[in-house]
């Protein structure tokens, strides 16, 4: 018993004195946001569109100049970045490179906010025919913040996934 406490303990004051890698982030939240919204100057992220059936496609407008940056949790030949770009600008090529796919259907603008509620980005995500994959909205993308870098992690759904495995299973055979 007195081993299994002093572990415990161990773990306890491991986890307490390791660096910040285990401080903890906090969340952000996406809301839907109009076209209009989209002011300002941006870096633009455009994350994904590596063949020509890539589903994992995902834009991202960065202001610049505030307190926050957005960084993609992916390796770096994932996603390309463009600054120095106005608004408008801004979502026309990333309507342009989120819209590639055969199955695109429409697209999804939302800002992302900082804890406070202050828009810190926009994201411009596709929307795909909901017969093609079974669900319109492929993409889980989470936003964590963690001083003035918010990381972006961006994944295809598991059901999602799971379906275009047993679809190329089936086609392969």
């Amino acid at each position: 018993m007195k081993n299994i406490i002093t572990i415990f303990l161990f773990i306890i004051i491991l986890l307490f004195t390791t660096n910040s890698s285990f401080a903890i982030q906090k969340h952000l939240r996406t809301e839907e946001a109009r076209e209009n919204d989209v002011q300002g100057v941006f870096t633009i992220i455009l994350y994904g569109g590596r063949y020509i059936d890539d589903i994992e496609t995902i834009a991202f407008l960065d202001y610049e100049g505030d307190e926050y940056t957005l960084k993609p949790y992916a390796p770096q030949f994932d996603f390309k970045i463009k600054k120095g770009m106005p608004g408008k600008e801004a979502l026309k090529e990333a309507y342009t490179f989120v819209s590639f796919h055969n199955s695109f259907y429409q697209s999804q603008l939302s800002r992302i906010m900082d804890d406070k509620g202050k828009t810190i980005g926009f994201e411009l995500r596709p929307l795909y025919m909901p017969f093609t994959f079974g669900v319109s909205d492929v993409l889980e993308v989470d936003y964590w913040l963690k001083d003035g870098t918010v990381k972006v992690t961006i994944r295809i759904q598991p059901s999602v996934e799971r379906a275009l495995i047993d679809r190329t299973l089936v086609s392969d055979k």
